[in-house]
Parts: structure tokens; C-alpha cells; sequence
């Protein structure tokens, strides 16, 4: 049995999860073997009329109310023991920061291997599989072998997609053994956001800032594009730095890891901490006043030109469209 770990909003599976899902069912296909998936919360009954789609099999809903709030610990103890009880052949988690973090407690609860953010997975007697290191900048190829192995899909690089033919999904209840131990660490509130409009990691447009912006009042014309292209707005490290834009919308390594169809960088020079968090992009169109700046090495489309008169131009033209 190959076994995923679902994160979900009100029992709607959250896209990482349903990329991490692609890869399960691969190795659940290749092995031969049932797809079957693991959540928290009373709301994650309702994931079985959206995961049969995906081939799920069985949807192993953990019952206890004191998990409907996250807590690693806890949730990593819980998925300890539904190993124990159904001794699966693999476990997928999302690359997200929950994922990545469930999984790694559930390795060292279990005295199991674990590999992060893997890109292609290869079975033979063992799994040979490469994986993103160092932020994305370095591809690592190594071997897993384990009784279980614990493995994350790589954000972005998976693209979700549903099973030839669904699956009659049943939900079933586990009740762990959880001591109040394993709840020293939860989350007690969630506050929202007070941006509006599509996040940066959803966008399938994005316009970004760099150092080259000037600063924070020259964001104008950048907000003006992504309105005209249904974006939205992020930025460089160095922007945030300098206190122009919010952490929110930094861009990068230790930023949000964007993947649009569309993404304009404007005044950003392409460090590699950056690239790291655009690569994901389908397009990259550049604009710098220096042609030997990295981005626009790596650009699909690039324009020499200051952005300050670039960017009103673009406005224009599409002003004139509408």
C-alpha cells in the first residue's frame, strides 16, 4: 500500500497535496498496490467524494478532536501508528512546510529515512530518486531503502492530475493514542490576511521589483501591470530589505516559491536565491538596463531597457487594448 498525507481546507485538498497525490499513485501503479491517503479533521470525511477521482482508495480520517488544530508532534505520532497498524510500502507528503515537517518527525519516531522535495522517483530494489537540494539550486541523486519510505513531492513540479478511472473511496476512522505530551506545540488561532485579491503562490501572473524600482512609491506602475494581467504584485529580497514590500510578497529561496504562467521581473538582478523561488514559471520576461544581469541570461524574453519607461509603455498598450 502506498500512502499519501492530505492537507486539506474545510475538506478540500490543497493543490501541493494533490501534487504529492500524482506521484503517489505513480508508485502505487508501479508497485501495483492501493492508494490510500491520510488527513486530519472532522472535515476530512468529505474528502472522499474529490480524492475517488484520483484512484484513492481509502481515506484514513484521523479521529480526535484535539488534532483538528495543527500540532507536529502530534499528527506525526498519530501517522506513526496508522504505519504500525497498515505497514505501508511508501509515504508521500505535500513539500510544504506541514508536510516537510509531519514527515520528519514520523522518521525519527520511526527510525526511517526520509527524502525532501523529490523530483522523479525510479523503483528498482530500492528507490532511486532525485531530489531538489540547497533551495532548488543543486539536483541530488540518491538511493532509498527502508522497510517504509517517507519521501515529499517537490513543490510546482508535479502537476496534479486524476486517475484513469476512479475509485470506490471508503472514509474510515483511526484513533490514535496520543499523550498531552504531544501537544506542547499547536497552533491556537489562525489570522488572516489583510491583502486582498489572488496570492503570489496562486497567481498565474506575477510582476516583480527589484532594487531597480527606486522605491516603494515606484510600485505604482507595477501594481497598474498586474491589474491590467489579472497578477499580482511580489519582489525581490532586497526590496523587502529595504522595507518596500512586505515579507508576504517576497519572492525566492526564503520567500514564497511562485509558479505562474507569466512572471515579469522588473529591476531584478536574478540572484540565485531568487531564481530559486521563480524557477517554477512557465515564462519569465525580463526587464534591466543591463543585458549581463543573471535574469536575463535565463529569461525566455528579455528587454534592455529602464524599467521606468518600459513598464508605463506596457501600461499604455494595454490600456489601448481595453
Amino acid at each position: 500500500m502506498i500512502l499519501s498525507f492530505v492537507e486539506h481546507a474545510g475538506g478540500s485538498p490543497e493543490e501541493p497535496s494533490l501534487e504529492a497525490l500524482t506521484l503517489a499513485r505513480e508508485l502505487a501503479t508501479a508497485t501495483d498496490a492501493p492508494l490510500e491517503v491520510v488527513a486530519f479533521g472532522t472535515e476530512a470525511s468529505a474528502l472522499g467524494d474529490t480524492l475517488r477521482a484520483y484512484g484513492v482508495e481509502t481515506v484514513h480520517r484521523v479521529a480526535d478532536d484535539r488534532l483538528d488544530t495543527y500540532a507536529p508532534e502530534a499528527w506525526a505520532e498519530s501517522v506513526a501508528q496508522l504505519l504500525d497498524a497498515t505497514d505501508p510500502e511508501a509515504v508521500v507528503a505535500p513539500g510544504t512546510d506541514r508536510g516537510q515537517e509531519v514527515l520528519a518527525h514520523v522518521g525519527a519516531k520511526c527510525d526511517l529515512p526520509m527524502a525532501a522535495n523529490c523530483l522523479d522517483v525510479e523503483l528498482s530494489e530500492v528507490y532511486e530518486l532525485s531530489r531538489q537540494r540547497w533551495g532548488g539550486s543543486l539536483v541530488e541523486h540518491a538511493r532509498l531503502d527502508s522497510d517504509t519510505k517517507l519521501l515529499t513531492a517537490a513543490p510546482h513540479e508535479f502537476s496534479p492530475e486524476t486517475a484513469v478511472e476512479a475509485a470506490d473511496t471508503s472514509v474510515q476512522p483511526f484513533e490514535p493514542t496520543l499523550d498531552e505530551s504531544a501537544f506542547r506545540v499547536s497552533v491556537d488561532r489562525v489570522e488572516e490576511s489583510d491583502e486582498s485579491g489572488v496570492s503570489l503562490g496562486e497567481a498565474r501572473v506575477v510582476v516583480g521589483g527589484g532594487r531597480g524600482i527606486g522605491g516603494p512609491e515606484d510600485y505604482d506602475k507595477l501594481e497598474t501591470l498586474a491589474d491590467s494581467l489579472s497578477g499580482t504584485v511580489g519582489a525581490s529580497r532586497a526590496a523587502v530589505n529595504e522595507g518596500w514590500r512586505p515579507h508576504d510578497d517576497q519572492i525566492g529561496q526564503t520567500g514564497t516559491k511562485i509558479s505562474p504562467d507569466l512572471y515579469v521581473a522588473c529591476g531584478i538582478s536574478g540572484a540565485v536565491q531568487h531564481m530559486v523561488g521563480c524557477k517554477g514559471a512557465d515564462n519569465i520576461l525580463a526587464v534591466n538596463t543591463d543585458p549581463e544581469a543573471a535574469i536575463m541570461q535565463k529569461a525566455d524574453y528579455a528587454v534592455v531597457g529602464d524599467l521606468h519607461e518600459v513598464v508605463p509603455e506596457l501600461n499604455n498598450a494595454l490600456a489601448d487594448e481595453r
